[in-house]
């Protein structure tokens, strides 16, 4: 003889082997006895989870952080357009991979060292135009960019 439970909520007939206790807490929560409804519709199975912005865009920073912190520092009543703290993480990503990880690591590769040291960072930003505006600082440990002047020169052309 089979067990057969209704449900309220829904008028499904299951069987007693789909039975199941939940545990609720809380004043008086002895447990309860719930029948499982019929099967739910693959859409409501596949629950919608929220995408952090940075997943979206394919970043490590977190976007919603850049975001908080800009609109602490916009006068304009604390609006921040959404792409702005995008795009500022995509600059983010390009100076660290890019200017701190990348070309410092071909700069130590020569000498066949592991480590990247303040000494390639300074080379690498004071060897490129661009960077070198953008960081005016002094580089603690970079040492002086070796710089020849031109009258310095041993090599001399020969006049015909």
């Amino acid at each position: 003889m089979r067990l057969y439970s209704v449900s309220l909520s829904s008028s499904s007939i299951l069987p007693a082997s789909s039975l199941s206790f939940q545990n609720f807490s809380g004043k008086g929560g002895k447990g309860l006895l719930v029948a499982k409804t019929a099967p739910a519709s693959k859409d409501k199975e596949k629950e919608k989870r929220p995408i952090s912005r940075s997943c979206r865009a394919g970043f490590q920073f977190l976007v919603g952080r850049i975001h908080r912190h800009l609109k602490s520092r916009v006068s304009a009543n604390g609006w921040v357009g959404a792409t702005t703290a995008v795009y500022s993480v995509a600059i983010l990503k390009y100076l660290t991979k890019a200017v701190v990880l990348e070309l410092p690591g071909n700069a130590s590769n020569d000498p066949k060292v592991k480590r990247i040291t303040p000494r390639h960072l300074q080379l690498v930003i004071r060897g490129d135009e661009v960077l070198d505006t953008l960081i005016k600082g002094t580089i603690a440990g970079g040492r002086v960019i070796p710089h020849f002047h031109k009258s310095l020169n041993n090599n001399k052309s020969t006049e015909d």
